[in-house]
């Protein structure tokens, strides 16, 4: 009781802004927008193979991985659907949140640490240093393991011994070293991949001007996960990945962990847990056609054909206050960094090829200050980083921030909002958003209203 009463004043505290950041009461988040969804199709203009190609990606991104399929040791859920749900396959974290059945699926000898709420995002923990004093961590620990699960698959782990990570004995409010991170949604994830370098560069020069006054940066995250080849990432909640096959053979291994043609390495070698030896779907080169697609491949082609969501023309608010929103949202600043659409180049995909992506991002990293600093560096991502998310399909979302904590709009804009580090927080420059937050602090609460509208009708 006393570390939940800590955590909800920590919370408070980071949510309260300076006096000039404050949410207006008459301003106020509508919620899920109502009608269709928007999202999940495939996209338009695939031929009949691609089409195939998308349907078995999907089939396999919503299927339940079991101890046979090498689920665990060591995993956070089940099934890539388990965390890409809402409002489609391929979203983000769902209203019921699958980690609390699964932790005791099969019989399964987990418990469900205190941040994994019922009604709460789907959540993956990182440390931020190493429990053993040994400098930075910054990797992800798994929630749960498969000891004493037997699921019918013809595999159990009834004699895996492997211990969970007790979570709650390393909390620690006042220096927090468990860093949390919500799924981020794929929807449109192949029109991003097929944006050039060259566009996400000649963006960041753009309106150089304005962005100067009001102390707004970024840069592309050329020095990554992938590599040191020099090419720009732009997926995950730090634009640590380029590939989306990458993307998917390292979420697969470190969410579910199931090890693949990409990632043959289990996160946790004891060796009564080393139940299915092979690395998931790894071709025989004797026996297999070249044809062969691997499941982590079916992934990577689920998510490249999977369609962006479509905005909403009316809903919330009527078509008037979405107009007045959008124009409300250059005007204030935000979309000097999320950036309403860039363009695809020349793809072998003629269905990706030189298309209008309106993302609502320029995928750079922005400095966002003490307030969202988690400490954990990615790549050339220092600690208070992170890519510009984005905002396509926001209307469908209910949880926001790298982290889940803000539960509406207005919560997460005014965390934008960061100078100096509170209780718990690390020290770190001022938000490069502090200058437009401010701007929107000074709208009027119906043109709060309007833009909170046009942000959820997206």
């Amino acid at each position: 009781m006393v570390r939940v009463k800590v955590l909800a004043t920590i919370m408070l505290v980071a949510l309260a802004g300076a006096a000039a950041a404050r949410a207006p009461l008459a301003a106020r988040d509508p919620g899920l927008r109502s009608g269709p969804s928007g999202a999940g199709e495939m996209l338009p203009g695939l031929t009949a193979g691609q089409q195939n190609f998308f349907l078995a990606g999907k089939d396999q991104f919503e299927q339940l991985e079991q101890l046979a399929d090498g689920l665990g040791p060591r995993f956070n859920l089940d099934s890539c659907a388990g965390c890409h749900s809402q409002p489609a396959t391929g979203g983000t974290s769902p209203a019921t949140n699958p980690q609390v059945a699964v932790a005791t699926a099969g019989g399964a000898r987990n418990t469900v640490p205190f941040f994994i709420r019922p009604d709460g995002p789907v959540r993956e923990v990182r440390f931020r240093n190493r429990i053993d004093g040994r400098g930075p961590d910054g990797g992800v620990h798994d929630l749960f393991v498969i000891s004493g699960r037997s699921d019918g698959s013809g595999v159990d782990a009834t004699r895996c011994a492997i211990r969970q990570e007790d979570f709650d004995a390393l909390f620690n409010p006042l220096a927090p070293n468990l860093i949390f991170r919500i799924p981020t949604p794929v929807f449109g994830a192949g029109l991003i991949e097929q944006i050039p370098d060259g566009a996400i560069l000649a963006n960041q020069r753009a309106n150089a001007v304005e962005k100067h006054a009001l102390g707004i940066g970024g840069r592309a995250h050329q020095i990554n996960h992938n590599g040191n080849d020099g090419t720009i990432a732009r997926f995950g909640w730090k634009a640590q990945n380029k590939s989306l096959l990458l993307f998917a053979g390292e979420a697969y291994n470190v969410e579910v962990g199931v090890t693949n043609d990409l990632f043959q390495t289990e996160r946790d070698e004891t060796p009564s847990c080393q139940l299915v030896t092979v690395p998931n779907n790894v071709a025989n080169t004797d026996g297999t056609g070249l044809d062969f697609v691997s499941d982590t491949e079916k992934f990577a082609f689920f998510m490249r054909f999977l369609a962006p969501p479509r905005p909403s023309p009316g809903t919330p608010g009527g078509a008037d206050s979405i107009a007045r929103g959008q124009d409300l949202f250059a005007d204030v600043g935000c979309a000097l960094c999320h950036t309403p659409t860039l363009a695809t180049g020349a793809t072998t995909v003629a269905a990706l090829q030189n298309q209008q992506v309106n993302l609502f991002s320029d995928l750079l990293l922005h400095h966002m200050g003490p307030r969202l600093a988690d400490g954990i560096v990615q790549g050339q991502a220092q600690g208070d980083e992170f890519r510009t998310a984005p905002l396509w399909g926001l209307g469908q979302r209910l949880f926001f921030l790298h982290d889940g904590r803000a539960t509406n709009l207005l919560q997460a804009i005014f965390a934008h909002y960061s100078n100096f580090p509170g209780p718990g927080q690390l020290p770190a420059a001022p938000s490069e958003a502090n200058a437009v937050i401010l701007r929107f602090s000074g709208l009027a609460p119906s043109q709060q209203q309007d833009l909170i509208n046009f942000l959820r009708s997206l």
